[in-house]
């Protein structure tokens, strides 16, 4: 029997100007608008079907701060589904303390790229199962790449960036994927920059590009702009599961919704 496919929606949280938690969505990680509260989203979508749940913190890297852990601790009292957490995770002790707080995993990114070592303490420390890399990719269509694939007639690769985005890091995606898989990441969450919050779709030959390089669960993310992207990614990008926001925050689409139009079409996934 095949494996179920899985729905996963996401929330940005970042500090607004009363120093309080949001969600906030943008295009492109940039141009950000209010969203919602983060613990009354959580509870919508523990509510709504969905099979896990991510809490990104996504300017705490960049801010060099720590993860907001006591909204962490808020929204994990009101799911009850797997808790990703994110940002701000830079050493194993912040493994610690966000899988202390109530997360399941924990996706780090900048952490990962700068100090590779990282990956296997957090396995041996807390299980592989806990530690999922996030990849930040954009696409360069110049000569610095390893492994290229055809985009509209052109040639291109995927750099790695960090910081949410704000930094280049010349390191190709592909490359960086397989080695996370081999340092022994449990899950590897790859987001596209090109396609992040636009809804057209998500970047399937990004991630079909790094479900062939390795064996390691790959969520997408990026783009979703209904049920048909989900299915194309889950099949044609060979994704294992389909992560997205806008379309669940803004009541264009249920989880629901998603699941269904999956399971019509033959894609395992849990109703």
């Amino acid at each position: 029997m095949a494996l179920t496919k899985r729905i996963i929606p996401c929330i940005d949280v970042d500090v607004d100007d009363d120093g309080n938690a949001a969600v906030y969505t943008g295009v492109n990680f940039e141009d950000l608008q209010y969203t919602g509260d983060p613990v009354e989203l959580a509870r919508r979508y523990n509510d709504a079907g969905a099979d896990e749940f991510v809490f990104l913190d996504i300017t705490a890297s960049a801010e060099g701060r720590e993860t907001m852990l006591d909204v962490v601790e808020r929204v994990a009292d009101e799911v009850f589904i797997p808790l990703t957490v994110g940002g701000g995770i830079r050493t194993r002790e912040d493994v610690k303390e966000t899988l202390r707080a109530g997360a399941d995993k924990v996706s780090i990114n900048t952490a990962a790229i700068e100090r590779p070592e990282l990956i296997r303490e957090g396995a041996e420390a807390f299980g592989s199962q806990c530690i999922v890399i996030s990849v930040d990719a954009r696409r360069r269509f110049d000569e610095g790449g390893e492994h290229y694939v055809q985009v509209d007639g052109e040639s291109c690769w995927f750099e790695c960036t960090i910081k949410g985005g704000r930094e280049g890091t010349g390191r190709d995606v592909v490359e960086w994927a397989a080695e996370a898989d081999q340092r022994g990441a449990g899950e590897l969450f790859v987001n596209s920059i090109d396609r992040d919050g636009t809804e057209d779709g998500y970047d399937v030959p990004l991630m079909r590009a790094v479900s062939d390089a390795v064996s390691t669960p790959v969520i997408a993310s990026s783009g979703c702009g209904g049920p048909e992207d989900a299915h194309e990614v889950l099949t044609e990008g060979g994704a294992d599961a389909a992560l997205a926001a806008s379309i669940f925050h803004f009541g264009e689409y249920t989880v629901q919704e998603v699941k269904e139009y999956l399971d019509e079409r033959g894609v395992p996934v849990r109703l």
